[in-house]
């Protein structure tokens, strides 16, 4: 089916974007201007009435949600913008694109992202959607799974291809979310599998629909240099520092996050140790590749997601952190050329190794946690509190959570697959400008460089080349 998609498709490349770009910046725009002014409203917590309810409540400022969710926004917008943004700055003539076009991305991406959640979550009986800090941080998880899907494509699209995956991205992890969370009634606090899994497959399916055959044309351009993966080591940093708000964000009050935030932290730490490990102990020299320690040390973060709120147990979020390590660095080893020799699929930045694999981890860690649940371990407040056994679900026993917490991961999987190929002939038709195989990874089809770099691109001299001879 992908191969006939791709045959059907085919056409030659023109990168000129000059009028569609910004035509779908400015309607796109307008469009979110217009429904925001029917839809979205402050919620009780950021409305001015807030004075009035605080009274009648007996209530303090400090028990405004703002105080106490802000700095995790803080965290998690330092990452979708520099951490992502920085950390797909590895290759040598595409940094203007990767930090550039993650935050068009990530600024549509949160508009369209407070609408679509909106109205699964926060409409209210007049038909508005009432915004507060929380809706923020869940804008931002959205867009994350759009940035994830980038790393699979990167360097190979245009930015109008780009506002299509996260249009459709982000509508289609709205719904996803719903389903695993208010349907399902799965948990998942750090998006191990409504993120993670789920943006990861989508964007390896896009990769697959959008396969170039002749890519090794601009292989030239798509390593990296010394000063490119110094960058890049820059938003992995910060992704690292900051994954435990990530995991933490939305939880409860009290403990599960505070416990949220212990699970990521040793899961990450006990990664880095086991990914500098198997990278040496796959050299024949012993020495590091920059690759894997940019990557893989995210990657017990990932998997420790849905479990993050769980009583994983310290030690079992090392012994996460250290499987992960593992799987990762190998996956970046043997999987990625593996799977663009033979499934064709190119991964530009490794997602199936640092998200996919990791996510799904997670979502089977998530399961197993959920179902060995007991009181004995939690406490009858505490089982009740963690899995929100209540309502509808106050019946519910940790075994049929154990279930639920599978279903969900089944249901990211389903979208990111079969979203993926959807979007991905969509982006397969000869409309959107995308770069030609010769020109991937290489910011002069979309970016005006510096005369210096201009005269370093070797595409842009053989076209002056050319130019020339034909005067």
């Amino acid at each position: 089916f992908g191969t006939c998609c791709r045959q059907l498709c085919d056409y030659p490349k023109n990168t000129n974007v000059h009028i569609s770009f910004p035509a779908v910046c400015f309607v796109w725009q307008t469009a979110m201007i217009i429904l925001f002014g029917i839809f979205i409203r402050y919620n009780e917590e950021s409305d001015p009435h807030w004075v009035e309810h605080k009274k009648a409540n007996n209530l303090s400022d400090l028990d405004n949600d703002f105080y106490f969710r802000y700095p995790s926004f803080q965290d998690v917008h330092v990452m979708i913008f520099i951490g992502f943004g920085f950390l797909m700055t590895f290759l040598k003539r595409y940094s203007f694109g990767a930090v550039g076009f993650n935050f068009l991305i990530a600024a549509f991406g949160i508009q369209w992202a407070l609408l679509m959640q909106g109205w699964f979550h926060s409409l209210d009986a007049e038909g508005k959607i009432r915004i507060g800090v929380e809706n923020l941080i869940n804008a931002d998880f959205c867009v994350a799974s759009c940035l994830i899907a980038y790393g699979a494509v990167l360097g190979k699209v245009s930015n109008v291809q780009l506002l299509v995956l996260t249009l459709f991205g982000v509508t289609l992890f709205a719904v996803d979310e719903y389903i695993i969370v208010s349907v399902i009634h799965a948990r998942d606090a750090g998006g191990s599998m409504s993120i993670h899994t789920f943006g990861a497959y989508y964007g390896l399916c896009i990769s697959w629909m959008l396969y170039r055959p002749n890519l090794n044309q601009s292989s030239r351009l798509q390593g990296s240099v010394y000063h490119s993966d110094v960058f890049a080591m820059i938003g992995t940093l910060f992704l690292w520092m900051f994954w435990p708000s990530f995991n933490s964000a939305i939880s409860d009050h009290g403990d599960g996050q505070h416990r949220a935030v212990i699970n990521t932290y040793l899961a990450l730490a006990s990664t880095v140790l086991t990914c500098m490990a198997i990278s040496s102990l796959f050299n024949k020299h012993g020495k590091l590749d920059m690759v894997h320690i940019q990557n893989s040390t995210l990657a017990g973060g990932v998997a420790v997601g849905t479990a993050a709120e769980f009583m994983l147990m310290p030690y079992g979020a090392l012994i996460v952190g250290f499987c992960c390590g593992i799987i990762s660095t190998l996956g970046y080893i043997y999987l990625t050329p593996f799977m663009e020799k033979h499934l064709k699929i190119q991964d530009t930045c490794g997602i199936h190794n640092l998200h996919a694999m990791p996510g799904l981890i997670g979502g089977i860690v998530g399961a197993i946690t959920a179902a060995s649940a007991s009181k004995s371990v939690y406490g009858e407040e505490g089982l009740i509190n963690t899995f929100d056994f209540e309502g509808k679900f106050k019946d519910v026993v940790p075994t049929q959570q154990g279930g639920y917490q599978a279903a969900g991961l089944c249901v990211a999987l389903c979208f990111g697959v079969g979203g993926g190929i959807l979007v991905g002939c969509i982006l397969r038709l000869p409309i959107w400008g995308d770069p030609a195989d010769d020109n991937c990874f290489n910011d002069e089809a979309y970016w005006e460089l510096p005369e210096d770099e201009e005269a370093a691109s070797p595409v842009l001299h053989y076209n002056n080349h050319m130019q020339n001879k034909d005067v």
